[in-house]
């Protein structure tokens, strides 16, 4: 075969993967969450696969708040891999990782799969969402697996919006009020000069 004919082979190859890859997980549970886009970043590394990985903004461009690491691991191992820390190398900021039930290291199980972000998933929180990157952007994720070690790609930095929405970050709390002037008194201090304390804190009037 010449190598034209090769090179056209293999290209025919990589373009019939994504979408046996999608038929496949659309036949299994929570298609949705398992679904293969063509545009969303995949690797394999010994017995660890990852797919759909993004980094999920929040909906609005200017809104303050986390963003998040979203993926689908497998593992076709015998035994199971504990996700150590997941980073994003040269920004300096760091990943909360949470596994689905809250408690407990965040470990996909030997022949098995953990899917991050969306709800009752495990999560990966960026807490300062403008660390992450600007929309559109590429950025490197590097996680590190307890058998395999170290395995990085790159992610795109979206939005949650459309496809995403289900599975972004929620919005930044809004800040406590602060304490009213009253309530900010130390205990005995009167509201107004005409007041007395008593030691309990109860003000009584002349």
């Amino acid at each position: 075969m010449s190598r034209s004919l090769r090179h056209g082979a293999l290209a025919a190859t990589a373009l019939v993967f994504p979408i046996a890859a999608l038929s496949a997980c659309s036949a299994g549970n929570d298609a949705q969450t398992l679904q293969v886009r063509p545009d969303n970043a995949a690797t394999a590394v010994d017995n660890i696969k990852i797919q759909n990985l993004n980094i999920i903004t929040q909906p609005e461009a200017d809104a303050e708040g986390p963003a998040v690491v979203a993926a689908t691991l497998f593992n076709d191992g015998t035994k199971q891999e504990v996700v150590e820390k997941i980073a994003l190398p040269g920004t300096g900021t760091t990943v909360k990782l949470q596994a689905a039930k809250g408690k407990g290291p965040l470990v996909v199980p030997a022949g098995g799969r953990v899917v991050i972000g969306g709800k009752n998933n495990a999560s990966a929180v960026i807490e300062d969402g403008r660390k992450a990157g600007a929309n559109g952007n590429v950025q490197p994720v590097a996680f590190t697996f307890s058998e395999t070690g170290d395995i990085e790609l790159g992610a795109a930095i979206v939005p949650a919006t459309s496809f995403f929405e289900g599975f972004g970050p929620s919005a930044l709390p809004s800040p406590e009020p602060t304490p009213s002037k009253s309530a900010s008194r130390t205990p005995g201090e009167s509201e107004s000069p005409s007041g007395t304390a008593t030691p309990t804190g109860e003000a009584t009037t002349g």
